[in-house]
């Protein structure tokens, strides 16, 4: 019997395979309670760490009052226009972290950036574009269709929305400053990425840096990887058993 094929060589039963379970994904969250504490390192970290999967990667940026998400620069449109906009990063070397991503080894990148407060607005543009990405991944022979899919975003705020396969949260005891989301998602992290050695409870009092109780921290998992160094072990293996079971987080 005659097989079914998309131009490029690619069977389209393979595809529709893909898109089975539609808005649910292998979905990997990374957060942090302040900026340029290596969010952003640690989604490279996890995509190196598995090159055999097809990952989608992407960041979601809220801004304030007066800019606009289209281009992140301020504007004088209303509060409820231009409030939400996704763009596919097309180059791994500008340096950009979406452009890092790719680097890094993943097959697509995006940027989605919304007004403070207008993230809902903003979730059927990502699940479009990563429908849309799936039915876009490289088939040609069909190499990545037996490879698993993931989709790993750098967000706090979208924990609110979801329930992702695994969420790490990244501190840093240096940097005082913590996000209202990041507090609000705290409690949810699979494991802690503490980038500098700290001893969150000195003498049985609550951490003064972030004002969260102690025990909370004390019990979640957590690692403390140099920079430049590869993925912790015990990382490596919460994300690997979330590659292996079956698409489960919906979007």
């Amino acid at each position: 019997m005659k097989r079914n094929r998309e131009p490029g060589g690619v069977e389209l039963r393979g595809r529709l395979r893909m898109m089975e379970n539609k808005n649910c994904w292998r979905l990997v969250v990374v957060g942090g309670h302040t900026r340029t504490i290596g969010k952003t390192q640690l989604v490279c970290d996890i995509i190196a760490a598995f090159p055999e999967t097809t990952w989608i990667a992407g960041k979601i940026t809220q801004y304030g009052h007066g800019v606009c998400a289209q281009n992140g620069n301020h504007c004088d449109c209303a509060p409820d226009e231009h409030i939400c906009a996704l763009s596919w990063e097309e180059s791994a070397s500008t340096g950009t972290d979406s452009s890092r991503f790719l680097a890094a080894g993943a097959l697509r990148s995006f940027w989605l950036r919304t007004k403070q407060g207008f993230l809902a607005e903003g979730l059927p543009i990502l699940r479009a574009a990563l429908n849309e990405a799936v039915l876009t991944v490289d088939g040609r022979d069909g190499e990545n269709l037996d490879r698993p899919v993931a989709v790993i975003i750098e967000s706090n705020s979208l924990m609110q929305f979801v329930k992702p396969s695994l969420f790490f949260a990244v501190l840093d005891p240096a940097k005082k400053d913590f996000k209202d989301s990041a507090r609000a998602a705290l409690d949810r992290a699979d494991a802690l990425v503490v980038r500098q050695d700290h001893d969150f409870a000195p003498a049985g009092r609550e951490p003064v840096w972030m004002k969260l109780p102690a025990k909370l921290l004390r019990e979640k998992p957590s690692v403390s990887p140099r920079e430049g160094e590869p993925l912790p072990e015990p990382l490596k293996v919460l994300v690997k058993r979330a590659l292996e079971a079956p698409p489960g987080a919906n979007l």
